[in-house]
This record gives structure tokens, C-alpha cells and sequence, in this order.
């Protein structure tokens, strides 16, 4: 008799570092997930990163775009290596990536889990838990750059940086949704009074698109002061859209509220269909760790519920949220070591809760698994 169940396309690129370990620790959470909630995932290897390009020179190809076209989602663990100058992998790789297949969504959920240690003090789950939504195509590192004089102390320096109205726009729509989904302020996050011109075209698109949502309170705080508001106010902040800079930034300051970078996770959305989304957790690759089993798979496990949930499997994401945080507040630390825990060992007492539909509580508070969901 032929499966009935529902088969999702996953191309899996470990990467450097602690990449391939997290991933390794997903695979096998999604394994129980495939048998605990009857779908089929087929696993398509790709070899990309520094140890690919020291050998082969190839970053981005055609070939490769076309392999990956056909995929329903993309599971990343990290790229990076001290063998490899900054900025080829990063533009030559990962910026290319969500070029081409237009994820013009990042979206960061910035929740602090019960049980978390964070080092702000007297914050509580109920006070944080926010989504960013990154503008991920445009901005600062799409523009090209040159510098006139180099190596010279007349040495110039100039880098653009790229905001259309259509990149914006999709971004602030998907933004909205969300903020109307969770029945919150939706919050723009820029520096309109220094950036003027870039800012004018965010803030009126976000004047535009908020018509359509007459439900939505609108806010609007500086970048600067906004680092100052999330450590010390996150209730403030429910669903936050801003450009590609600013959001690499913010987010990396929200994963350290709610925890580290290892419990923090992240989708690159596309929003049309004319593409695979990718996730990924959005530590680092660590080369100084890995190899120990002192990383954290966390943030990438909760990035595979997050594909999940994009990919329509919502109580299979639900489920494997549930596991992963439960196993997270019995954590010690969060990183290292201290965790008590190697990272595959973490990887298989999730895998086993899911596995065994153990009866954990669910996760407190809104759930980014069913906005994936819902706004797929």
C-alpha cells in the first residue's frame, strides 16, 4: 500500500563549526517528530561553507540555486572560519541566498522561556515575549561599497545602503499581520532622525500599510533608545519591524535577554512562494568550541519547529517546542559545559520526549509556531 503521509523537501547545510552539531541534534528531534505525527521529511545534503570553498572555491552557483529551488525549506546550521577571510562566506554565500530566493523576511522571536536564567534582573516570561521582523533583502548589506586611496592615511570609505518601497512594504504587510494576529502594537524601529531619507520611506510606509489594519496600535522608538527599552521594558514591545542593520542588532541584544545565543532562533522567510524559506539559529559557527559537545542546540531545534510550522506540521512544532523548552528550563546554564548536557545528548532527551508524546506543559504566552502557521 502506497504513504499517505505528507512529504516535506529539506536540503540540510551544516556549515562550520558547531554547524554541523546543532543540525545533527535537529535531525534527530525531527526523526521523532516524523514518527510521532505521520509526515516524511527527505533530506537532500548540501556541502557549503569554508571547508567547501578552501577546497573548491565555489561559494554561490547556479547549479547549486537550481538544486535548492527545489526544496521546500532549508535547515542551516552556521557558516565561518578563521581559514576564511570576513565577508566572503557571509556575502558571497548567505547574502546571495536570501537574495535569490527573495526571503525577505528574518523574523527573531524574542521570548524568555520559564526556568531561563537571563542577566536582567526580576524579568519574568510574562514581560518578554516579542517578535522582530528584520527587513532581510535591502539595507546595508545589499549596497555596494569602494574606498578610494586604500592602505593610504587619504584612505575614503563609501558603502550604501539600498531601501525600496516594495522591500519595505512587503516586510511592514507581513508585520502587521502578525501584530494584528497577536493583538498587539506593532512598533517601527529606526533612526529617522539621522537617517532621514531612509527613514521617511519606512515611516510612511508603515503610515500607508497601517490603513489596512485599523486595529493595530502603532509606536515608533529610535534605534538607540530601543536598546535601551528591550533589556529593561520588553513588555513594551510586541511585534518590532525595522531594517536589515538595525535588526541584526537588536536581535543578537534579544537573544542575550532571553537567554544566550543558544537558545535564540530564527526564520528567513519567503513570503511568496517563489522560493524555499531557510532556518537557522543565529549563533555563530564557534570554531573555539566545536568538537566539544559544549553548544547549544536549542535555538536550532526550535528553528526546525519553526520550519515545521511554516511547512502546515503545527502540532508537530507545538510538540517539539514544548519538549525543547522543557528541557531547557532543566538546564543548569545555557551554554558550555555548565549545561550538564553535551549538545548530542540534548538533541536525543528532546528527540525522546517528542518521540514518547510525554506530557509537558506548553509553552507559555504567544507561540510563533502558530503565527508561522497561520500566516504561511
Amino acid at each position: 500500500m502506497a504513504s499517505t503521509a505528507k512529504v516535506h523537501r529539506l536540503a540540510v547545510i551544516r556549515g562550520d563549526g558547531i554547524g554541523p552539531e546543532v543540525i545533527d541534534a535537529s535531525l534527530e528531534v525531527l526523526a521523532a517528530a516524523q514518527s510521532e505525527f505521520g509526515f516524511r521529511a527527505e533530506l537532500t545534503e548540501i556541502s557549503a561553507g569554508a571547508r567547501h570553498y578552501l577546497a573548491t572555491g565555489e561559494l554561490w552557483t547556479p547549479a547549486l540555486q537550481d538544486q535548492l529551488r527545489g526544496q521546500d525549506a532549508i535547515l542551516f546550521g552556521a557558516m565561518g572560519d578563521p581559514a576564511v577571510a570576513p565577508g566572503i562566506l557571509e556575502r558571497g554565500f548567505i547574502l546571495e541566498m536570501r537574495r535569490s530566493f527573495q526571503q525577505a523576511v528574518n523574523l527573531r522571536p524574542v521570548k524568555l522561556y520559564p526556568g531561563v536564567t537571563t542577566p536582567i534582573a526580576g524579568l519574568t516570561p510574562e514581560r518578554c515575549d516579542l517578535v522582530i521582523v528584520r527587513e532581510n533583502t535591502e539595507g546595508s548589506y545589499v549596497g555596494r561599497g569602494s574606498t578610494v586611496h586604500a592602505g593610504t592615511p587619504h584612505a575614503v570609505a563609501v558603502q550604501e545602503s539600498v531601501n525600496t518601497r516594495m522591500g519595505v512594504e512587503r516586510v511592514v504587510e507581513f508585520a502587521f499581520r502578525l501584530a494584528e494576529r497577536r493583538g498587539g502594537t506593532l512598533t517601527l524601529c529606526h533612526k529617522k532622525n539621522i537617517l532621514v531619507e531612509a527613514g521617511i520611506l519606512w515611516q510612511s510606509t508603515v503610515d500607508d500599510v497601517s490603513v489596512r489594519f485599523p486595529t493595530v496600535p502603532v509606536d515608533y522608538v529610535h534605534v538607540d533608545a530601543l536598546c535601551f527599552y528591550l533589556p529593561t521594558t520588553p513588555e513594551r514591545f510586541n511585534v518590532v519591524v525595522t531594517d536589515n542593520l538595525f535588526g541584526d542588532i537588536i536581535t543578537d541584544l534579544g537573544a542575550a535577554v532571553q537567554g544566550g545565543l543558544g537558545v535564540a532562533a530564527s526564520a528567513n522567510l519567503n513570503l511568496d512562494g517563489s522560493g524555499p524559506s531557510m532556518f537557522e539559529a543565529i549563533h555563530g559557527s564557534a570554531p573555539d568550541i566545536a568538537g566539544r559537545g559544549w553548544a547549544n542546540p536549542i535555538g536550532a531545534v526550535l528553528s526546525t519547529a519553526m520550519c515545521l510550522a511554516h511547512l502546515g506540521e503545527g502540532a508537530a512544532a507545538r510538540a517539539v517546542e514544548a519538549a525543547a523548552v522543557h528541557i531547557l528550563a532543566q538546564l543548569p546554564a545555557t551554554a558550555g559545559p555548565g549545561m550538564g548536557l553535551s549538545t548530542a545528548q540534548l538533541g536525543r532527551e528532546i528527540a525522546s520526549l517528542v518521540q514518547s508524546n510525554a506530557l509537558v506543559p506548553a509553552v507559555p504566552g504567544y507561540s510563533v509556531m502558530d503565527d508561522l502557521a497561520a500566516l504561511r
